[in-house]
């Protein structure tokens, strides 16, 4: 029986919703197969050059692809995989503050872990025109299946998961500085958790927190805290109430210093069938609460997570059950929840012309889409990275920002260089404290979507 026909007959999965408000949704890619198809568990990345950059499977190698798409759509292959070097990439890419891109496929290089599908997967990194490099290649010992994106912190080296391997095969946590030198931080016993599926966020105190996907105090997955050296706490495990399984999505740190995310199932909804999953909160000092139980009007099993926009609400998606068969929805940081449409897809980002990018199902060969949603927010600046001391040099990202004439750190102006009509070069000002960041240009002034942290 399908989610969204349980979710039909059961009464009580029912959640009401406020469903829809103006907006203009766009496929801008159908993959056939050759380009790539199914990107379906990863998300779209803003690159400073203004494209999206992008991971899928399928390929003339069937191993998966990295791709790029300008934002009106033009999409262009740069590497196909082919086993050797990596093979599925299930998730997307991280842009270093050294320009390449960073990601990793879930199998492919070697064959240790044949009894996997093939190789335990490795970490690699592009360039933004598409050269491409291996950096490291997993032997089990130190994780395997790293079906998880990287997260650069603010000391530059790259962290992440890999949902198996490790000393109890149960998954790992690493780093790997963009040079490539590995360091194996963790590994999962069970009772701090198993099998990570998802990346992490570094908050502002300096820790990176992240989620499992099972085992904890109730097997059903939990969220951690842990240093950039590898200490780890357990901060709350899901016991399906509040939800359980968080799935593919990461954490996102709110504007409020709060770390929004989702759960794949559990929740007060559908609980003869799971559950349809949630929408939490947590704190940096772990004090979690749910803002949502999914039901059917509202969609069932969002499976990847949230982004935080410009006006301050987070959205996200769900892959099954609302009028369509999974929905796009808006979700204040208090819980109130609207559904914008259906279908439903997933890996949001919001670029800096306002729009959403992320995938969807079907397409002219039924190997996914890439789509474009327009809910009538307008364009901004972001910084990268989000960290930095007095005197770093940081790039602005946005759009038509030739002609800038003024750039401002929370108030004090900057230093800066115009490097393309998407790309800025600023040092961090003397004086200058954490909060957004300015940029007037020709067409209006600019606000970052988060604040930069002054360190």
């Amino acid at each position: 029986m399908s989610w969204k026909r349980a979710c039909a007959l059961i009464s009580f999965c029912v959640a009401p919703a406020i469903v829809s408000r103006a907006q203009t949704f766009t496929t801008l890619v159908s993959f056939d197969g050759t380009n790539g198809a199914y990107p379906f568990y990863g998300s779209l990345v803003q690159a400073t050059n203004g494209d999206l950059y992008g991971t899928t499977y399928g390929g003339t190698n069937i191993y998966g692809t990295i791709f790029k798409i300008t934002p009106d759509g033009a999409l262009t292959t740069l590497h196909r995989f082919d086993f050797t070097d990596g093979a599925y990439p299930e998730v997307g890419l991280v842009q270093a503050t050294n320009g390449d891109l960073y990601g990793t496929t879930a199998y492919g290089d070697n064959d240790i872990c044949v009894g996997e599908g093939g190789g335990c997967g490795t970490i690699f990194k592009i360039s933004p025109a598409g050269v491409f490099t291996t950096l490291h290649s997993f032997d089990s010992t130190d994780g395997a299946t790293p079906i998880a994106g990287l997260l650069q912190a603010a000391n530059g080296d790259l962290y992440g998961t890999a949902e198996q391997g490790g000393a109890n095969n149960i998954g790992t946590i690493f780093k790997i500085t963009p040079g490539g030198a590995f360091t194996t931080l963790h590994s999962f016993d069970g009772t701090d958790g198993s099998y990570p599926h998802a990346g992490m966020v570094q908050a502002t105190n300096g820790y990176l927190y992240g989620t499992t996907d099972a085992g904890g105090t109730y097997g059903a997955g939990t969220i951690f805290q842990i240093t950039t050296e590898g200490v780890l706490t357990t901060l709350h495990s899901f016991d399906y109430d509040n939800g359980a399984f968080p799935g593919y999505g990461s954490l996102v740190l709110a504007s409020n210093g709060d770390l929004y995310g989702t759960t794949n199932r559990g929740g007060a909804n559908c609980v003869d069938t799971g559950g349809c999953g949630t929408v939490f909160k947590i704190t940096p000092d772990g004090r979690a609460s749910t803002l949502r139980s999914f039901g059917f009007t509202s969609g069932c099993r969002p499976e990847s997570g949230l982004v935080q926009a410009t006006d301050g609400n987070l959205y996200g998606t769900t892959s099954v059950c609302g009028a369509n068969g999974g929905t796009i929805f808006e979700i204040t940081p208090a819980g109130a929840l609207t559904v914008l449409y259906s279908p439903g897809g997933s890996g949001l980002v919001q670029a800096t012309d306002g729009n959403f990018y992320g995938f969807a199902g079907g397409g002219t060969d039924g190997a996914g889409t890439i789509f474009k949603l327009s809910v009538g927010l307008g364009p901004f600046v972001k910084t990268v990275p989000s960290v930095g001391s007095v005197g770093a040099v940081v790039t602005i990202l946005g759009t038509d920002l030739t002609g800038a004439t003024s750039v401002a750190f929370n108030g004090i102006e900057a230093a800066f260089t115009v490097v393309s009509p998407s790309e800025i070069s600023a040092s961090v000002p003397t004086g200058a404290t954490t909060g957004k960041v300015q940029a007037i240009t020709p067409s209006g002034t600019l606000v970052s979507n988060v604040g930069f942290v002054v360190q």
